[in-house]
């Protein structure tokens, strides 16, 4: 399908959003037996009656669980519901062992919310927030034989239900309006300040790449002018930022193109392609009533006491905008430096390389320097460089010592990019460390004042600015390893 612009997109209608984002949480138990929640054990060992659905078995609520939602649900500025309770919604897939899911419809314990986002250019956007709920995760499909991992064309499935029962809050936003062409741009920047917040909050690694938060984006078109939501559909499981942002961009254009040819959107969910950043047809979407909602005859329902949300409420940790607000004073950044500090995703390798020993503008110099250089590159997030903050101090240590420039401090960089090891290990390996010593020194020297008499006539004479070209032959003969304020010393004093 060739897909109109998205500016001509956006010239006819008016784009409505709603992001459903599923958190599994760091419990060491699951959501509603004992079994473990570690990642990486063989398939189908960490099951048990309860979580395969076994006749006879009966579920029991993690009170952690409980507690990380309270959590979740007051850092997102929601009603936390004083008696709620579990539902079973009702449909057959073979990753759900039970033929139905623990979740909660129309009685979440957390609703009624909002999260202010920031946009790259500062502005603040708020996105309402209609429920935060409970719910256990499904197994997991391994489509063995087909080109593309997926069930069509493959010769056999298999199943793991290690992942079946683990405990899930899935946040759902009400519709998002008045976003227009910044749609896109506003779905990401939402994921991204909530990953920050359950991070912030200690309740979960929310991993994307590893599946422990995942984003469907929901998304219909209206004619411009007009209130009456479009057909809408819902692009699942997206497990990165920029992904979340190219699949809604993606669903814009091709809910335009099928309007503007006179077609009509189906109410499908749809599979996100990674590599071109389209979208193709999934199943049939259904409504809220074929799912055959009804109360969980057996759970009890939860009450959480009022004393315990105030409990949680009041020993909530600092949250990403509170704390952006806090280092931007104590990194005495302008508004617009910081924001290109949190454009570039470094807010939080800036600050661990703060908390390994670095100066506050050292820090911020290489992440937002050489590492963002590279992360532009090759399209990857400043966080998935692989260099610790901890490495990152090392390197400034190594450059304050006076044992490394800035240059060799760029290569030594390099080095520990390239998996060289340590930065010790790069400066010993490379044989990067600055010469400093006057006796390794004087040969470099002597042989620069040679070769340029005329700047040393000019030196002699009391023209002192003119050091640089000699401090610079020296560098160059030696690689740029020797300090540069010796050797300007070393010039100086032997032309005096």
């Amino acid at each position: 399908m060739s897909l109109v612009s998205y500016d001509d997109a956006l010239a006819s209608y008016d784009p409505v959003m709603g992001l459903e984002v599923h958190v599994e949480l760091g419990t060491k138990t699951k959501m509603f037996c004992g079994c473990s929640t570690e990642l990486g054990a063989e398939p189908n060992s960490q099951t048990c009656p309860t979580c395969l659905g076994l006749p006879g078995s009966l579920p029991v609520v993690n009170a952690v669980g409980v507690e990380s939602a309270i959590r979740i649900g007051l850092a997102l500025n929601c009603e936390i519901a004083e008696w709620c309770r579990f539902a079973r919604k009702n449909y057959f897939y073979p990753d759900m062992p039970k033929n139905f899911q623990t979740s909660q419809y129309d009685e979440p314990i957390a609703f009624n919310g909002y999260l202010d986002v920031q946009l790259e250019d500062g502005e603040v956007f708020r996105v309402e927030i209609e429920r935060a709920h409970m719910e256990e995760d499904t197994g997991k499909s391994t489509h063995v034989g087909g080109a593309t991992g997926r069930i069509h064309g493959a010769e056999y499935s298999l199943l793991d239900y290690n992942r079946a029962g683990i405990p899930l809050i899935e946040i759902v936003t009400k519709p998002i309006e008045g976003a227009g062409h910044r749609a896109p741009e506003v779905a990401k920047a939402y994921v991204a300040e909530l990953r920050e917040l359950i991070r912030a909050l200690g309740v979960s690694e929310a991993r994307m790449d590893k599946g422990q938060m995942r984003c469907d984006v929901n998304l219909s078109l209206r004619p411009n002018g007009t209130e009456t939501f479009g057909t809408r559909s819902e692009t699942k499981n997206v497990n990165s930022l920029r992904s979340v942002e190219r699949a809604a961009r993606f669903e814009i254009q091709r809910h335009a193109t099928v309007l503007g040819d006179g077609g009509t959107i189906v109410q499908e969910t749809r599979h996100f392609h990674e590599e071109d950043g389209s979208t193709t047809a999934g199943r049939i979407k259904d409504n809220a009533e074929d799912y055959r909602y009804f109360p969980e005859p057996d759970l009890v329902p939860v009450a959480p006491a009022r004393e315990w949300v105030e409990e949680l409420g009041a020993s909530l940790p600092e949250l990403p905008r509170v704390r952006r607000a806090r280092l931007q004073a104590e990194w005495n950044l302008s508004d617009k430096d910081m924001q290109s500090v949190l454009n570039a995703g470094a807010v939080e390798p800036i600050s661990e390389t703060i908390a390994a020993g670095a100066p506050a503008d050292q820090a911020r110099k290489w992440w937002m320097g050489e590492l963002a250089r590279r992360a532009n590159e090759t399209g990857t997030e400043l966080s998935e460089q692989p260099i610790t903050p901890a490495q990152v101090a090392r390197v400034c240590a190594l450059v304050a010592e006076g044992k490394l420039n800035d240059k060799l401090a760029r290569q030594v960089i390099e080095g520990v990019l390239a998996g060289e090891g340590e930065p010790d290990d790069v400066v010993a390996g490379r044989g990067l460390a600055v010469v400093s010593d006057d006796s390794a020194l004087g040969a470099a020297v002597d042989q620069a004042i040679a070769d340029n008499p005329d700047v040393a006539a000019k030196i002699r004479d009391g023209k002192v600015q003119a050091v640089g070209a000699l401090v610079g032959a020296v560098m160059k003969t030696t690689r740029g390893q020797a300090d540069a304020a010796r050797v300007k010393d070393l010039i100086l004093e032997k032309l005096a």
